[in-house]
């Protein structure tokens, strides 16, 4: 038992950061974390939504990390379906060590999932990452490929220097041309912004490594490889072909881990939505919750704050105590905000290009980008595709179509029953399925999705300074930084939080560093 013993974390937010930083506590100290969640169920973005039977993973969750200490964690939470000692594609932690089957079967299970993403540009389907094959090559058109070829070969000859926004990173991996066709307009439909404004930090986070010479290499190397494995280590996450899978999405992981919380001793207080924080003398004291169910405020003495909250609502939630520098900056950090309309249809309309081999024409992919610019959604979910535990009727097909907005704005304000009708009619027009052939539909709002790195998070710096000046406080997670973190790495910046805590640490700097310069990161 460490000397933390009867001490009280209080822990903002029950996503995967603030879940694996309160089963952290309980495993490893005698420190009681009391979790304060504003919504009725665990998992944040990572939910999954039942809808008569009918499973939603808001924004898609690929269970795998190249961190062995995450892949580990989420075995010891939900076993891997196979034959105890069955050797699994997928493999994590280097040449000679794969995944083997934990010999479990039935619903509490991570599957093995093969991953297929695609692009839909040109009512055609291009593979993404983008491959040299000669489909991709027949689909752009010989003007297309010669641009494309040119424009890459000048953008390696003469870079763009410094890197200051995401399209001079961009161009610099792929080309110009490139850039324009597949990357620019969907881009600007996600953030809203135009790709100049949007820092090079996001792309330095999302995809670094990958570029047109690393995903020839890849495509080479499968032509060689002998075994059905891939050294994941050196494989970038863009890249990779399987992953592991909870049966009923990965909202399934996060209630097996509130359930293991509160049978150890742990609390978890749902619709508690954070309102205040005391700040004395450099730490936070306590933390103040509306109780959305009575209505009543309910105060929480604290000896530790791990926030997974966003960073705009983290400083409000301080008063005065902020100064105004940090205050403003803080207030004005860019969000982006996402929809998912969920469509049960029987059928799609057939596609040469789809790779479909049932009958109702259901293509094998777990999402597709849509590239398309007559059309607002951006990226369509095939939820069979992710497990068959995800589909009421393995005869329909359930999707979300994902759109990108701003809270308030005149998308985020259309009725479902509207946005609904904008689904069909969008999906029709791009010639994938019959209105007629739509059976149900669910709209779901998820605020603050995606922390944005253009406007104010230029002055981030300011912020995240005097966070770090609270030593009792330890932000983690992907709103907790205002940083577009993977659950992985969410899960990481809890671990780390937890470390720090139980060894005295208020310094911040190695959570900090998580998605930047860790062992993680897709270029060692």
């Amino acid at each position: 038992m460490s000397m933390a013993s009867g001490k009280t974390a209080v822990i903002i937010g029950a996503g995967p950061a603030g879940l694996t930083a309160a089963l952290e506590l309980l495993r490893r100290s005698g420190i009681r974390p009391v979790i304060l969640e504003a919504d009725d169920c665990v998992g944040g973005i990572s939910r999954t939504v039942n809808y008569k039977g009918n499973r939603i993973d808001i924004g898609g969750h690929r269970f795998f990390s190249k961190s062995d200490w995450v892949m580990d964690w989420w075995r010891e939470i939900l076993p891997v379906e196979a034959e105890a000692g069955q050797p699994l594609a997928i493999s994590y932690q280097n040449k000679t060590r794969t995944v083997t089957g934990d010999g479990s079967h039935g619903d509490q299970v991570l599957m093995v999932r093969g991953r297929l993403s695609r692009i839909y540009y040109l009512r055609k389907f291009f593979d993404y990452p983008l491959k040299l094959t000669p489909a991709t090559l027949a689909n752009l058109g010989i003007v297309r490929v010669i641009r494309v070829g040119s424009s890459y070969v000048w953008a390696r000859l003469f870079p763009r220097k410094p890197e200051r926004s995401l399209e001079d990173f961009l161009v610099n991996r792929f080309g110009r041309q490139l850039y324009l066709t597949f990357f620019k307009d969907y881009t600007e439909k996600v953030w809203g912004v135009p790709c100049q404004e949007i820092s090079a930090e996001w792309g330095a986070q999302r995809i670094k490594g990958l570029s047109i010479g690393k995903a020839l290499m890849h495509a080479l190397g499968k032509l060689f490889r002998r075994d059905g494995g891939a050294d994941r280590k050196r494989t970038n996450t863009s890249l990779i072909e399987q992953f592991l899978y909870p049966r009923f999405g990965p909202g399934q992981m996060w209630e097996v881990v509130a359930e293991q919380v509160l049978a150890k001793g742990g609390q978890l207080h749902y619709r508690h939505q954070v309102r205040g924080l005391s700040l004395e003398d450099g730490e936070i004291r306590s933390v103040r919750a509306l109780d959305l169910a009575s209505g009543r405020e309910v105060e929480f003495p604290c000896d530790y704050v791990i926030s997974t909250m966003p960073v705009r609502d983290l400083v409000r939630g301080m008063g005065d105590t902020v100064p105004a520098e940090v205050r403003d900056i803080a207030l004005a950090l860019p969000y982006r905000d996402f929809i998912t309309v969920g469509l049960l249809v029987e059928k799609m309309r057939p596609n040469p290009q789809s790779r479909s081999a049932l009958p109702n024409h259901m293509p094998p992919d777990n999402w597709i980008y849509i590239q398309e610019s007559d059309v607002k959604v951006g990226r369509l979910q095939i939820f069979n595709n992710w497990s068959p535990g995800m589909v009421a009727d393995p005869n329909r097909i359930w999707m979300g179509l994902e759109y990108f907005c701003n809270e308030g704005d005149a998308l985020w304000e259309m009725s479902d029953e509207a946005l609904r009708q904008l689904a069909r009619d969008e999906m029709a027009k791009m010639n994938l399925i019959d209105p007629a052939d739509v059976v149900d539909s669910i709209v779901i709002r998820m605020p603050k999705a995606y922390p944005a790195y253009f406007g104010a998070y230029a002055r981030f710096d300011v912020v995240r300074k005097f966070l770090d000046g609270i030593g009792n406080l330890y932000p983690v997670g992907r709103n907790g930084m205002h940083r577009y973190n993977n659950q992985d790495h969410s899960m990481l910046t809890a671990r780390l939080a937890v470390d720090n805590i139980l060894a005295g640490i208020t310094d911040k700097s190695n959570i900090w560093a998580v998605n930047i310069d860790d062992e993680y990161h897709e270029e060692k």
